[in-house]
């Protein structure tokens, strides 16, 4: 198959957008029923978009994914109800749009798969987990939906998004958690000798993530640790210090968890400098490896739970942001697409 060289806009985009767009982003073909074949475009201009890992196109195979764009008030063009193509060493990966944000139908074994992929090819990336929090706040912010759209991997660590998905008919194998990821990508690391480096959380528990982690899985190697102060991001110096270590340090798969958006507005200032390795932002990952922080029961976290025991354990933290901001976001996200789905089925029926 000939990769298309159009961009495949919506009817208002202008033309300098959209050569501004092609030189911004790989191009991923696809074949949208109904309106064609094109590529996916940034959004704003076209669909959605994923860079290709490393910035080489021919690292895709020529895989075409479906892609069903709806128009979106404000957003342009996007899969709301669809898939789009996403750009990823090896092959081309379905993308499902949930809350207006892009999250990859990857298993956790599949993440750990491509990141290993990657690091073989010598090609770094950026993983994003959003959660309800997350696609509410990038529902406000453009610079958040950036730096969400920009990461290599995005998946699901939210119950809600997941059922969302399943919902619209273009279900996300399973949630897949910053926790989790700690654990899995680092036993992968051990097996295959890739150095980690853990970057985040208060002083001292970087370190003794760093212990539990090396115990558990023999053979990994902690390249460092650091634990910025408070307010870091907003001096330069401070900035550079955390750089220099963490050039220094030379590893291959960083865990950032400063919280979003904080860890990864860093993660892209951070990125140029080190272009071969992988970054998680990881959240409060790096606490709950280190003990430091409680982790819920597992059938909490399986039945969508574990934003009640994080609200009961952190109550005065927490309280505005489940009850106040995420709750309602979430049941906005979830009621019309159960209503769209009976009545998508009853119209079937009927039919």
């Amino acid at each position: 198959m000939q990769r298309p060289s159009v961009l495949a806009t919506t009817p208002d985009a202008s033309a300098a957008q959209a050569e501004k767009t092609t030189r911004q982003a790989a191009v991923v073909p696809v074949d949208a029923p109904g309106r064609g074949g094109g590529v996916v475009a940034s959004a704003g201009v076209g669909w959605v978009v994923r860079p290709v890992v490393g910035g080489r196109p021919d690292a895709l195979n020529e895989d075409v994914v479906a892609g069903v764009p709806v128009e979106v008030p404000g957003q342009g063009w996007v899969a709301g109800g669809g898939v789009v193509a996403s750009a990823r060493v090896g092959r081309a990966v379905r993308r499902v749009v949930v809350a207006g944000v892009g999250l990859d139908a990857l298993t956790q074994r599949q993440v750990v798969d491509r990141v290993l992929a990657g690091l073989r090819a010598g090609e770094g990336g950026h993983i994003v987990t959003p959660n309800v929090d997350i696609c509410r706040t990038a529902s406000r912010d453009a610079s958040v939906r950036g730096l969400l759209a920009r990461a290599e991997i995005a998946v699901a660590d939210g119950m809600p998004l997941v059922w969302a998905s399943r919902l619209m008919d273009t279900p996300l194998p399973e949630r897949v958690t910053g926790a989790d990821l700690i654990w899995s990508l680092s036993a992968a690391a051990a097996r295959h000798g890739f150095p980690i480096y853990l970057l985040g959380g208060r002083p001292g528990t970087p370190e003794s993530a760093a212990r539990v982690l090396a115990d558990r899985f023999d053979g990994l190697e902690v390249a460092g640790v650091d634990a910025p102060p408070y307010g870091f991001e907003g001096c330069a110096g401070e900035v550079a210090r955390v750089r220099d270590a963490l050039v220094a340090a030379g590893p291959k798969l960083v865990f950032v968890g400063l919280g979003f958006p904080k860890q990864d507005r860093l993660i892209a200032a951070l990125r140029a400098d080190l272009p071969g390795v992988w970054f998680v932002g990881c959240g409060a990952a790096i606490g709950f490896a280190a003990g430091a922080v409680r982790r819920a029961p597992a059938w909490m976290r399986v039945s969508g739970l574990e934003w009640l025991f994080r609200l009961l354990c952190e109550p005065s933290r927490l309280a505005r942001r489940y009850l106040i901001d995420d709750l309602p976001f979430a049941f906005r996200l979830l009621v019309p697409c159960a209503l769209r789905r009976v009545m998508g089925r009853t119209a079937r029926g009927r039919g």
